[in-house]
């Protein structure tokens, strides 16, 4: 069986990064690891040649060469999913579909052609799945009908199959599942409030296999919450620490995690040893009624001002999301927020307006209720709500708009990301040993003086750039690669905040129009 395994294209989104990413000659931030995973779980008789559409357009040859196509998306990715089935079906190739997208709308990816729907959890469908293909079945839907895998079992990624000079990190996974009960968060409906965590033992055997196929940049752990089970992700860390000691620290590492790893400076100490430099935080909004009425309780117990101070004095950089449109928000939503971001010093903060995701608490309130705009989802930055708010629609998106274009400003953003660093320089946290320094090879420095050139000589940043730079260089100098990695996300930004301005002021018109088409029809 000759298996074509496809990623779809992302539109451009807040984490594409394409001009920060052309700066070092990558194209794309993370890998498929869903993909390089089911590859690991099919039968390895199989052959199987992968195509991230992110990267490189798919060969004619390569689909010849296929008698099977397998794609897996996110909801973001939709639209090249959709396209790609479409692809494969007009070349009478047989189709199975998976990932979260699918799993969420399963009907769409069915009306587009796809054969086979391989939903929910992997390690308990695709099992399924094989059998169907050996039994000669043309077709299929296979479901975990409410079950969860051991995620013990899982074996070692395919890593072997990806491009590795074309991505800005890796990926891997410890755990599955988050605790918390967040209204409009899809995780808890994908993966359950039980988080399942792999072995130390086992992420350790993907990690050596990395190494020994030559990776040794910054990976990302895509878990939800790491944290999610506290004592596991100890357990883990705790031998992850003389590993990365006895290879000489061959990777950095970045997570995402909940607001409560402020409480728990043991946990922040160990991820710090085991050269942790990052974690994304589920902020959402510094308003305590939506979080309340969200259930994002987590986030009300302590201050989330010195959640993120305690978190970055710990040696952590904080990078955050934050959500506009919760239900009972009160004007003025868009400023706080800003403020906040401003006050803490975050130079990432995620912005986006609230969508209600399939099948989650959310989703079936507002369906109940009457509010949902539209049955399927199409997930951006650049997206209106695809509900009715409890405040003009307009309103919201006005006040994103402007957020969006503050938060995005260079010299504000330029500003954060220097304070942020000087409190990582200035934090005391337990020490590690490091690396030899990488030599400075052309496409580093070329980026480097890139930067330098529209940073520091171009751009009205000019002043600010070489005064925070040196300054960096006194206070903080372990610091200063990181700090001049996150300055260059600015040239991401730059462009995108004025894509979002123009997408939502010609969705809002299109809205307005809609609306006052109606009224007239209803006068009539």
């Amino acid at each position: 069986m000759n298996v074509l395994l496809i990623y779809p294209l992302f539109p451009k989104s807040f984490w594409s990064f394409e001009k920060t990413l052309a700066l070092l000659n990558r194209k794309a931030m993370l890998p498929p690891l869903g993909l390089v995973t089911v590859a690991a779980i099919l039968p390895q008789s199989w052959s199987f040649k992968l195509v991230d559409r992110n990267i490189r357009e798919i060969s004619e040859a390569e689909w010849d060469w296929a008698d099977l196509v397998i794609l897996s998306a996110m909801i973001v990715q939709k639209a090249d999913l959709l396209e790609q089935v479409r692809q494969a079906k007009q070349r009478h190739k047989r189709v199975a579909v998976g990932g979260p997208y699918p799993t969420a709308l399963p009907q769409e990816a069915a009306e587009a052609g796809a054969d086979y729907l391989i939903l929910d959890e992997g390690e308990i469908t695709l099992p399924l799945f094989v059998e169907a293909i050996e039994q000669g079945k043309p077709s299929g839907r296979f479901r975990a009908d409410g079950n969860r895998p051991d995620v013990t079992t899982t074996p070692i990624p395919r890593f072997d199959l990806l491009e590795f000079d074309a991505y800005a990190e890796m990926s891997v996974q410890f755990s599955r599942g988050c605790p918390f009960q967040c209204e409009f968060c899809d995780i808890i409906v994908l993966y359950g409030r039980k988080p399942r965590t792999k072995t130390p033992e086992q992420l350790l055997a993907e990690l050596d296999r990395l190494c020994e196929l030559g990776w040794n940049r910054s990976i990302f752990m895509v878990d939800d919450n790491f944290i999610g089970n506290k004592r596991n992700v100890k357990l883990f860390l705790q031998q992850l620490k003389p590993w990365m000691q006895q290879h000489g620290y061959p990777f950095s590492f970045a997570t995402e995690a909940s607001v409560d790893l402020a409480q728990d400076q043991e946990l922040m100490d160990l991820m710090v040893q085991c050269n942790f430099g990052a974690v994304f935080l589920g902020i959402e909004t510094p308003d305590e009624e939506s979080l309340t009425l969200t259930q994002k309780h987590q986030n009300t117990r302590d201050s989330l001002s010195d959640a993120v101070l305690a978190i970055t004095r710990s040696g952590l950089r904080v990078m955050a999301g934050f959500i506009i449109g919760f239900d009972g928000e009160k004007t003025g939503a868009g400023a706080r927020i800003v403020k906040f971001v401003e006050q803490t010093a975050i130079p990432t903060a995620l912005f986006s307006m609230l969508q209600a995701l399939p099948d989650t608490a959310l989703w079936h309130r507002l369906e109940k209720e009457g509010r949902l705009r539209s049955k399927s989802a199409a997930i951006n930055q650049t997206n209106l709500m695809n509900f009715v708010p409890t405040r003009p629609l307009e309103e919201i998106a006005q006040e994103y708009i402007e957020a969006f274009w503050q938060l995005y400003d260079p010299v504000r953003f330029l500003d954060r990301a220097y304070r942020h660093y000087r409190i990582l320089g200035e934090a005391t946290y337990p020490k590690k040993g490091k690396k030899s320094a990488k030599k400075l090879d052309w496409v580093t420095l070329r980026a480097l003086l890139t930067i330098c050139w529209r940073q520091g000589i171009r751009r009205e940043t000019r002043w600010q750039f070489w005064r925070n730079l040196f300054s960096m260089m006194r206070h903080n100098p372990g610091g200063v690669s990181s700090y001049l990695a996150v300055c260059a996300q600015i040239e991401h930004f730059l462009e995108y905040r004025q894509i979002v301005r123009t997408e939502i002021e010609a969705q809002v018109a299109e809205f307005l129009a809609a609306e006052t088409a109606e009224r007239a029809k209803s006068l009539v």
